[in-house]
């Protein structure tokens, strides 16, 4: 019942064609947290400066994520990304990345952390999630992001570290980019026979596809037309994702449980996106999100029967 969640925490500038903020709350490790608090007990493991304060602290707090893992620097300052998204919301352009404490960043996990049901590694570099992950061997299902940076500099430690955990949730790109391979049928199935049994790919607003020995699953986004901000939009996929995985950890993990979590994980995103940063995470009710995915699953249903078809 109880997951935990390693990678970043951060301060975001962001640009919008709907506005602008100069400080946000963010990092994926917090976008995911925030969403997968929604179902399971989650313990954030990340590093924060000084600038960090009791106000960030109370976002996690009032979401009843644990934060005793949460690695204060003295001295220091927080990561910090800013960016700037065209009209187009897809594009996107990096103006400035400072990683501050996080540049030497290695993972701390006190005992409980290291005993969760369900762990997330979240875009961080390959070996550190390699050795989070070996102190967290009796995880039952455990997942990693990545980012095409690893991939080109360090992608002999990523196989290694993807051939560790049971799934693997990137981009499009990213999958095709890992594994050399332009058509994403076969680059899931290539990564599937590197180690994990579960692949997650999230197409922006174009959904997400599961694979699995079972088959393929996809799902839309959720249509909403209020897209404000789509920064951590994929970490809170994730977050709904595992959250829904961790809060069943009495039941067989099947195509069935994946796909149900696929749901959850959409619906949060796509409230993510409806403000900037983790703004509307922070008002987001239980009721809203079960609501919501009882719309995305009416709007996904369809009569399949055949019908005579002509020769």
């Amino acid at each position: 019942m109880s997951l935990t969640v390693v990678g970043s925490i951060a301060f975001d500038a962001v640009e919008t064609e709907g506005g602008k903020r100069d400080r946000l709350l963010g990092g994926a490790a917090v976008h995911f947290s925030l969403a997968s608090s929604f179902l399971a007990e989650t313990r954030i493991v990340g590093p924060v400066g000084d600038d960090f304060g009791a106000a960030e602290y109370a976002v996690l707090h009032d979401r009843g994520v644990i934060t005793d893992d949460v690695e204060h620097v003295p001295g220091g300052k927080t990561f910090f990304w800013a960016g700037r998204y065209e009209r187009d919301v897809n594009i996107r352009h990096t103006l400035q990345t400072d990683l501050n404490v996080f540049e030497t960043f290695e993972p701390k996990l006190s005992q409980a952390s290291r005993d969760a049901d369900v762990l997330f590694l979240a875009n961080i570099q390959p070996d550190l999630q390699r050795a989070v992950r070996e102190q967290c061997a009796g995880a039952r299902f455990s997942a990693l992001d990545t980012m095409n940076l690893w991939i080109d500099i360090a992608h002999e430690s990523l196989v290694k570290t993807i051939k560790t955990v049971d799934c693997l949730i990137v981009n499009d790109g990213e999958v095709k980019q890992l594994t050399d391979e332009p058509n994403l049928v076969r680059a899931a199935r290539a990564v599937m026979e590197l180690g994990p049994k579960v692949v997650v790919v999230k197409q922006g607003e174009y959904g997400s596809a599961m694979y699995t020995p079972e088959g393929v699953f996809g799902l839309p986004a959720y249509p909403t037309a209020d897209v404000v901000d789509p920064t951590g939009a994929g970490d809170t996929f994730a977050g709904g994702f595992m959250g829904y995985v961790a809060a069943h950890a009495d039941e067989e993990i099947s195509d069935g449980l994946l796909r149900r979590a696929m749901a959850y994980g959409t619906a949060l995103a796509s409230f993510n996106v409806e403000a900037f940063g983790t703004e509307r995470m922070q008002t987001l009710t239980p009721d809203e999100v079960n609501e919501r995915v009882q719309e995305l699953a009416r709007v996904t249903v369809f009569d399949a029967s055949p019908v005579p078809l002509r020769a």
